[in-house]
């Protein structure tokens, strides 16, 4: 009997199976869209192994795509060995800012309305990640009075946003056409 059991195959099981959750991941739409660091951290704290348990888990909780922000295509390639379908959207300069955010935000809209699970990642959650959804809730029209989505792009981030993202939300709406 022990010969028998040794014979049958193993398969992952428990949490290891799942994957890890990715740091730092924030809900901006419940169920629907999210924000988290780069799966595996970034710069010296970046992990490979990290990176794939994180991926597993976006994959295993039914994310239909990862959008990176991050302007290096690194990694990438482990989305797709994976089987997660991804897309790799840097983040421009100010100059670029308007037409980068009106793509963007109607890439966004367009797989949210198709029922896609998505997570959106730069190398960490900052401001920056945290405004541009603040953007997003504020152009899709989920919400239209600034300051509110300020204040709720605040309670979502659990933190005051600096300037640059808060004038975001409150002229991202001029870009919808």
């Amino acid at each position: 009997m022990v010969y028998r059991l040794a014979l049958m195959p193993q398969k992952l099981r428990g949490k290891w199976a799942l994957g890890i959750t990715p740091r730092n991941l924030t809900w901006i739409i419940k169920d629907k869209l999210a924000i988290c660091e780069r799966p595996g951290g970034y710069g010296v704290n970046h992990r490979r192994v990290r990176r794939q348990e994180e991926i597993i888990w976006l994959r295993e909780n039914d994310f239909a795509c990862v959008v990176s922000i991050i302007a290096a295509p690194h990694n990438l390639h482990n989305y797709e060995e994976l089987g997660l379908n991804y897309r790799h959207r840097p983040l421009v300069n100010l100059d670029e800012l308007d037409p980068w955010l009106k793509m963007f935000y109607g890439d966004l809209q367009a797989m949210l309305r198709d029922g896609m699970k998505v997570v959106v990642h730069a190398e960490e959650v900052s401001d920056r990640l945290i405004g541009l959804m603040g953007g997003y809730i504020r152009w899709s029209g989920l919400i239209d009075d600034a300051s509110q989505a300020i204040m709720l792009t605040e309670r979502i981030g659990a933190r005051q946003l600096d300037p640059a993202s808060r004038e975001l939300i409150m002229r991202v709406h001029e870009l919808r056409a």
